[in-house]
C-alpha cells in the first residue's frame, strides 16, 4: 500500500495551528468529493477513497472530517503510522471535536508500541458522557489489553531487539496465499500450504538456501495433493512422516481429521486417517509432531475441553498404537480458542495461540516450556512486536532456537498472506540443540538393525526421547544442549548398547555421528557397561550408574534364560592386591543391585580381576581410563 509521503508532510504543515472545526464552512467541492469517499468505504473499497479523501484535503486543509476518515481508512490497512498521524492532525485542529474518537485512535497508537499512550487516552474515552455501551465494552476490553502491554514491557525491555521479518520473496510467495509453515529439522527444507485460485489447500516444499532465502517452491509429489480440501501440517524429525488436517469425502469421521501420509521412493503415499483413538465427529486440526515420533499435539473442539478449540497431545507406545487424547489442562487451554501447536526441536518448548489468555488483543502467540517432571509451566507471551493487536497465526521455530517463520499481510505482500523469516526475541528462544544421527548394525553381520533408541536425561534419570530408527537402522536425534544424557539402544535377541553422551560444552546446531554395533545374545557374549562409575578406591554405587544398571534390569528381565558373570577390572595404579580386591567388591555391588530389583541370585555371578586383563595402554590417563571398567558376561542362555 502506498501514500503520497509529500503530501502527508505539508498536510503536517497546514495543521500547525489549532482551531474550532465548522463543518458548514467546508468548501463544497470537497464536501461532494468526501461523499463519494463515503460510498467507497460503505462497499469497503479502501484504497480507491484514499484519492478522493487527499483530494478533499487538499480543497480545504480545515476538513476533519476527511482526516478522520484517512485515519479511519489507514488503521483499516494496517497502516497504524500514518492512521496516528492523520489522527494527531485531526486531534490538533479541533480537540474538543477529536474526542470521540479517542478509541480508535487508541487502537493505533497500540499498534505501533505506544501502549502508555493507549492507556491514557482509553481511560479518557471512558470518562465521556454519552458513550454507548457497545463501545464502552470495547473500550474496557482494549484497557486490559493496553495495560497488559505497558506492564509487559516493564518486565521484558527489548534490550536492543530488532522485530524485522523479511517476505521470503518469489521462489516461495505468490499473488495467492502461503501460509502454516514448518521445516525439517535438519533445515534442509521448507514446507508450507497454498490456496489456489479455486479456494483449494496444496502442499508445496521448497529447498533452504540460506535461513531467509529458499529455492523455488514445488507441489509435493504423490498421493498427497489428490484432495483439495487440507489444513495444517507437520513432517517428522527423519522426513519419513508427514500427518496433516483434511477433510477427505468418505474417509472422514466427521468434520476435519488428522491423515498420515509416508515417504516412499515414489513419493509420498495415499493418506490414511489416524483413526478414532485420534479423531472424532468433531474438528481435529493443527497437528505437531515431536522429534522422537511419540507426541502428536493438535487442537480439537471435541466436548470435553474448556472452551472452543482446546489442545491436546496423543503419546505413541512401543508398539506403534496412539493412545487417547490428553487435554494439556486448564492453564493452557481456556474458554476461547487454542491452536497452532508447534513442538521445536528440543522436545520440551511448545509454542501456540490463543485468543483466550491475556495479551495485546485478538489472537496472540504464546509459548510453554516443559518441566522436569513432564508438566507444563505457565504460558508466556511472546511480547509485542511479535504480538500485535491484529489476529496472529501459527509459527515455525528452526531447530537453532533462532530463526523463525510465520505467515502476514504485511504491505510488501505479493498477495494475501506471505511467508516471513524473523530472528526470535532471546528470552523467548527454545533450548539450543545439537543433532545425533548414525546407524544401528548387527557386530557379526554388520547390516542393519531398526532398534528402539533410547536418551535419557542424567539430571532427572527419566527418558526425554525414544525413537524409532527405520529399517535399515538410521536414526536422527535433535538434543537439548547444556545437558547429559545415557544413549540407550535396544533390541530383542541382542545386548543393549550403553554410553554417556556429554552434551554440556558440545557446540549448538553441531552435527553428531555415532555409529552402534549390537551384540546378538549368545554364550560368553560380553558387555562393557560404560556408564558405571565409582569414587576413588570406594565401590558404593553412583546415581548416574543407575540408569545403565537398570537396563541390565530389564535385560535380564526379558530374557530370564540369561545368566552372567559380573567382571570388575582396574588400571595398574596402586597395590595388585587392593586391586584385585577393590574391583571384586565393586563387581559384587553391581551383582547386588540386580538381586535388590528381583534378579534371582542363582543366575548371577560376581569375580574381581584387579589390572591382570587390561584392554588399553595403561601408560595413559585415556587408556587407564579405559581399563577401568565393568562389564557382563552371559555364562548360560
Amino acid at each position: 500500500m502506498r501514500f503520497n509521503l509529500a503530501l502527508l508532510s505539508l498536510l503536517i504543515v497546514f495543521c500547525s495551528i489549532a482551531q474550532t472545526y465548522n463543518p458548514s464552512k467546508i468548501n463544497p467541492k470537497a464536501k461532494n468529493i468526501y461523499a463519494k469517499a463515503m460510498i467507497q468505504l460503505s462497499n469497503e473499497q479502501f484504497l480507491s477513497s484514499i484519492p478522493l479523501l487527499e483530494k478533499c484535503i487538499i480543497l480545504d486543509s480545515n476538513y476533519v472530517d476527511a482526516y478522520l476518515s484517512l485515519a479511519g481508512v489507514m488503521g483499516q490497512l494496517k497502516a497504524n503510522k500514518l492512521a496516528v498521524k492523520f489522527y494527531e492532525i485531526a486531534q490538533k485542529k479541533d480537540t474538543t471535536y477529536f474526542k470521540p474518537y479517542f478509541l480508535p485512535y487508541s487502537i493505533n497508537l497500540a499498534g505501533i508500541g505506544r501502549f502508555d499512550s493507549s492507556l491514557n487516552l482509553i481511560n479518557q474515552f471512558l470518562t465521556l458522557p454519552n458513550v454507548d455501551e457497545v463501545s464502552k465494552k470495547s473500550a474496557e476490553y482494549r484497557k486490559k489489553c493496553y495495560a497488559f502491554g505497558v506492564e509487559y514491557k516493564k518486565k521484558h525491555p527489548d534490550n536492543g531487539y530488532l522485530f524485522s521479518p523479511k517476505n521470503l520473496g518469489d521462489s516461495v510467495n505468490t499473488e495467492l496465499s502461503e501460509y502454516l509453515p514448518t521445516l525439517s529439522v535438519d533445515d534442509s527444507l521448507l514446507v508450507f500450504s497454498r490456496r489456489s485460485p479455486d479456494g483449494g489447500e496444496y502442499f508445496y516444499r521448497s529447498p533452504m538456501i540460506t535461513p531467509s532465502h529458499f529455492g523455488k517452491a514445488t507441489l509435493i509429489p504423490g498421493d498427497l495433493n489428490q484432495e483439495n480440501f487440507k489444513g495444517a501440517l507437520t513432517v517428522s524429525a527423519d522426513g519419513e512422516w508427514m500427518i496433516f488436517a483434511a477433510n477427505i469425502h468418505g474417509k472422514t469421521f466427521g468434520d476435519y481429521d488428522l491423515y498420515i501420509s509416508y515417504y516412499t521412493p515414489n513419493g509420498w503415499s495415499e493418506p490414511e486417517n489416524m483413526g478414532e483413538t485420534i479423531n472424532s465427529e468433531y474438528w481435529e486440526s493443527s497437528p505437531s509432531l515431536s522429534p522422537d515420533k511419540r507426541a502428536l499435539y493438535f487442537s480439537s473442539n471435541r466436548p470435553g475441553g474448556f472452551g472452543g478449540k482446546d489442545l491436546y497431545v496423543s503419546y505413541r507406545d512401543v508398539k506403534g498404537r496412539w493412545g487417547t487424547p490428553i487435554n494439556l489442562g486448564r492453564e493452557i487451554n481456556t474458554k476461547a480458542d487454542e491452536q497452532a501447536p508447534f513442538i521445536h526441536a528440543d522436545n520440551q518448548t511448545l509454542y501456540y495461540t490463543s485468543n483466550g489468555l491475556l495479551g495485546y488483543g485478538g489472537t496472540d502467540l504464546f509459548v510453554i516450556r516443559q518441566k522436569a517432571d513432564g508438566n507444563w509451566r505457565a504460558p508466556e507471551n511472546l511480547g509485542f512486536p511479535i504480538n500485535t493487536i491484529e489476529n496472529e497465526g501459527s509459527l515455525a521455530i528452526a531447530p537453532n532456537g533462532i530463526d523463525a517463520y510465520y505467515a502476514s499481510d504485511r504491505s510488501d505482500t505479493r498477495g494475501g498472506l506471505d511467508l516471513y523469516h524473523f530472528e526470535l526475541r532471546e528470552d523467548v528462544r527454545p533450548a539450543k540443540t545439537v543433532y545425533v544421527k548414525g546407524f544401528v548394525y548387527d557386530e557379526q553381520t554388520k547390516r542393519g538393525l531398526p532398534s528402539n533408541v533410547e536418551l535419557i536425561d542424567n539430571n532427572t534419570g527419566k527418558p526425554l526421547m525414544l525413537v524409532q530408527t527405520d529399517e535399515t537402522g538410521f536414526y536422527f536425534i535433535t538434543l537439548p544442549t547444556g545437558r547429559d544424557f545415557t544413549f540407550n539402544v535396544n533390541r530383542m535377541g541382542y545386548l543393549f548398547y550403553s554410553k554417556i553422551y556429554g552434551l554440556k560444552d558440545k557446540m549448538a546446531d553441531s552435527i553428531y555421528h555415532e555409529n552402534i554395533y549390537l551384540n546378538p545374545l549368545s554364550l560368553n557374549a560380553s558387555l562393557i557397561l560404560k556408564n558405571i562409575q565409582f569414587d576413588i578406591n570406594d565401590f558404593k554405587i553412583k546415581e548416574t550408574s543407575k540408569v545403565e544398571l537398570n537396563k541390565v534390569v530389564q535385560l535380564l528381565q526379558q530374557n530370564p534364560n540369561i545368566h552372567i558373570v559380573v567382571n570388575g577390572h582396574t588400571d595398574n595404579v596402586g597395590n595388585a592386591i587392593d586391586n584385585q580386591l577393590l574391583s571384586s567388591n565393586r563387581a559384587k555391588a553391581v551383582m547386588e543391585f540386580f538381586i535388590l530389583r528381583g534378579i534371582t541370585s542363582v543366575r548371577l555371578q560376581y569375580k574381581g580381576y584387579g589390572a591382570t586383563k587390561p584392554i588399553a595402554d595403561n601408560n595413559t590417563e585415556s587408556g587407564r581410563a579405559i581399563n577401568r571398567r565393568t562389564e557382563i558376561q552371559i555364562t548360560a542362555l
